[in-house]
């Protein structure tokens, strides 16, 4: 059994997760990190996806963020996300019309960096609604 450290998941709205875990997956903006025990002193920023939460006690939760970031200390995680959700819970329509929007901010960009951000926020959300069950 691995060792457990303390994470918390934090949205504007609320506190999603508060407890011991043996690991958390967390999409980060440079590629998916497994953050466990013990690990060294990052921070990251979170692109859209899907948080997996192995608690101590056992099973797997996962979460929908749509970004924010993450500080990672050797005894902890926090994770602030601009939004998050339960998967369980996601709303599919919101999904749809989060893409929707970016689609249209991408045909709206004004400058190639405005429209690079636009594209890589789009490419995020696409990913992530595939990689929702069905």
């Amino acid at each position: 059994m691995a060792e457990a450290f303390k994470f918390e998941l934090v949205s504007p709205e609320r506190l999603l997760v508060s407890e011991s875990v043996e690991a958390v997956v967390i999409p980060g903006v440079d590629g998916e990190m497994t953050v466990m025990a013990n690990h060294a002193p990052v921070m990251t920023t979170i692109k859209p996806g899907v948080v997996t939460v192995k608690p101590a006690s056992g099973g797997e939760q996962r979460y929908v963020v749509f970004g924010g970031f993450a500080d990672i200390l050797p005894a902890g995680c926090t994770l602030l996300a601009e939004e998050a959700v339960a998967v369980q819970d996601i709303n599919r329509e919101d999904l749809a019309r989060r893409i929707k929007d970016a689609q249209e901010d991408l045909g709206d960009a004004k400058s190639d960096a405005a429209r690079a951000k636009a594209q890589q926020y789009l490419d995020h959300l696409s990913t992530l609604q595939g990689s929702l069950p069905n």
